[in-house]
């Protein structure tokens, strides 16, 4: 039977990943920082959603991943390779 979570259990292959990346951007970029430069691009995720995202608590689908992916300015491809 197909399962929806990753094999460690997570909701999402991306979360860790984009925890990694905004902790590396230029400028100290805090999850609600992250969620209001993903509202900016059209993207309504809150503070909240950005944390459930970075814990594998969220999934997350193929237009927040874009969106992610830009904001972030990384490949699709990036976020979720482990």
């Amino acid at each position: 039977m197909y399962k929806n979570k990753a094999a460690d259990g997570e909701n999402n292959l991306c979360g860790q990943k984009v925890r990694e990346i905004r902790k590396q951007l230029p400028e100290k970029t805090s999850q609600r920082k992250l969620a209001d430069m993903l509202q900016l691009e059209g993207l309504d995720l809150d503070k909240n959603a950005v944390q459930r995202i970075e814990s594998g608590k969220r999934f997350v689908t193929d237009i927040e991943l874009k969106v992610l992916a830009k904001v972030l300015g990384v490949s699709y491809q990036e976020l979720l390779d482990r």
